[in-house]
């Protein structure tokens, strides 16, 4: 496969002056120098991009050419690679360094590549019967079923085959995510003072100070423990404030991951019903005295997957219960860096007005950057905050400061808030597109409430309680259609009242493939009704 010749950037330039032009975004400059710097960035970014995708290249004609020589063949020499492919160097170096990462070749210092020596077969799978047996049971009563089901959450993590539309997608579209902010971010952080060492156990104290700005300013750093994003979070404080087997409070519908995490870790969710103001005050006393729950669940803005905001009034309501019950509030702010830009004002967080330490808030920076930027934080007050700073270290003793130090160049580089506005904007966009279309398309699926935050629609399926059976059928016809949407059912933990799908407008390029994939969903349902 031929190389575009001459493409590559020089190594510093490739490891240095990009990032370095965005580190000056920060300083005090003139309005030319800024507009220099501005374009002298665009041009090294292009050519990053340039450079990679020919150590792309290069790894793909090399790797098809491995089978000419013998293991432990040895290959061209560097210099012969350039002067064939036209590559630099530095692109030669990085193209074998790949190679050798996936075990096609070996390298020696002094000597040259050479091709590895083909891995042994892999003996025949022994009997892993006796498993079921031990995984089954603990040799006493089973309060709870130990299985783990993933099956909600990973809908929304695994990529759709090529050329589905990806309408059940959790994180925000590449063109969404602030790329090239994240890669001058990184490659900044590596080059801070002792970058690779070891952090503090509880987080770096510029980003628990951060974070502790964020949620309010009854909130200390004292307060903040950094988290491997906020699935980690919500994992570590179910295990800390409930034993196994105990109840917890869950609104309902609710978010997948947090059930799973519940019952992965012994709890029984217990559901508490909703409407468009949040979850209902009366309802949530009546569980809390029936059960003798100790922990509630709760996302009081743009809930997921419904979308609904937890009323003004509301607000004080639910923690006075809840402290009536000696309970703790888990408060799962995920949404609040993905609002609309024709959302208004919005509400301070339950934990910014709590100084009792009722509520433990969870937050991250994951869904509005990448998938990959596993940074948040946990925030809680009082002995609870040691139990969850016990377990989190017990689970994975610190979260790598790499990322920690990425993540403080990001959120404060100007770039910051210049994203945070595109991703308003663009989901109001796509939000209203998916609306649109549905409107016109599919006016069967009822939509109950138009969110200002978030990345999805909640609609409901034609028909009452008991017509669910329909609901699977839909997401089968609608990857027949290829189109991938989520199902309701794992959103409830009990039985759900009607059929409902959950539709992605945060993962897809933009408006043009939300109408189509709305119109591939109009085919689907068609083809059931058909049948």
């Amino acid at each position: 496969m031929p190389l575009r010749p001459a493409e590559e950037v020089p190594e510093a330039a490739a490891g240095g002056a990009a990032e370095e032009a965005a580190v000056d975004e920060g300083r005090g400059v003139t309005a030319g120098s800024a507009t220099a710097i501005a374009e002298d960035g665009v041009a090294l970014f292009s050519a990053l991009m340039q450079e990679r995708s020919s150590v792309a290249e290069l790894v793909t004609s090399l790797r098809a050419e491995l089978n000419r020589y013998s293991p432990g063949g040895k290959l061209p020499s560097s210099r012969a690679l350039v002067e064939r492919f036209r590559v630099s160097p530095v692109t030669v170096s990085r193209a074998i360094a790949q190679l050798a990462a996936e075990g096609l070749v070996t390298t020696r210092p002094g000597s040259g590549a050479f091709r590895a020596e083909p891995r042994a077969a892999l003996p025949a799978p022994g009997d892993t019967s006796w498993q079921e047996v031990s995984l089954s049971g603990d040799g006493g009563p089973e309060v709870v079923p130990r299985t783990v089901d993933a099956s909600g959450v990973l809908v929304t993590l695994a990529a759709p085959p090529p050329g589905v539309i990806e309408l059940n997608g959790g994180y925000l579209h590449a063109s969404l995510q602030p790329e090239r902010a994240l890669s001058a971010a990184l490659a900044r952080a590596g080059r801070r003072p002792g970058a690779w060492g070891r952090p503090p156990t509880d987080g770096l104290p510029e980003l628990r100070s951060w974070f502790a700005r964020e949620i309010g300013p009854t909130v200390s750093a004292a307060d903040v423990l950094i988290t491997a994003g906020g699935q980690s979070a919500l994992a570590t404080a179910l295990r800390a404030l409930a034993p196994p087997g105990a109840p917890v409070l869950v609104e309902s519908p609710t978010y997948p991951g947090m059930l799973a995490a519940a019952r992965a870790t012994g709890l029984r969710p217990v559901p508490v019903p909703m409407d468009a103001d949040g979850v209902r005050p009366e309802l949530l006393a009546d569980a809390f005295r029936a059960t003798g729950a100790r922990v509630l669940v709760i996302q009081p803005l743009f809930q997921n997957p419904t979308g609904a905001t937890l009323a003004p009034a509301r607000r004080p309501e639910i923690l006075a219960i809840a402290r009536a019950a000696g309970a703790f509030v888990v408060e799962d702010d995920f949404a609040r860096r993905l609002v609309h830009d024709d959302s208004g004002p919005l509400p301070a967080p339950l934990a910014a007005d709590d100084p009792d330490g009722t509520v433990v808030h969870v937050c991250s920076l994951t869904k509005v950057t990448s998938p990959s930027l596993r940074v948040g934080a946990l925030a809680a007050r009082g002995p609870v905050l040691e139990r969850l700073r016990a377990i989190q270290v017990v689970d994975s003793f610190f979260v790598p400061r790499p990322l920690q130090e990425a993540a403080l160049e990001l959120v404060g580089s100007p770039s910051w808030g210049r994203h945070l506005a595109a991703v308003a904007t663009e989901l109001r966009h796509r939000r209203t597109a998916l609306a649109t279309a549905l409107g016109g398309e599919l006016p069967e699926l009822v939509l109950p409430h138009l969110p200002a935050g978030g990345g999805s629609l909640w609609l409901r399926l034609p028909g009452g309680a008991g017509d669910g059976a329909d609901e699977p059928a839909l997401v089968s016809a609608a990857l027949r259609a290829s189109v991938a949407i989520a199902p309701g059912r794992p959103y409830f933990c009990a039985e759900p009242p009607a059929g409902h799908v959950r539709l992605s407008f945060a993962a897809v390029s933009g408006a043009a493939e939300i109408a189509e994939g709305v119109r591939r969903l109009r085919t689907a349902f068609d083809g059931l009704l058909g049948g």
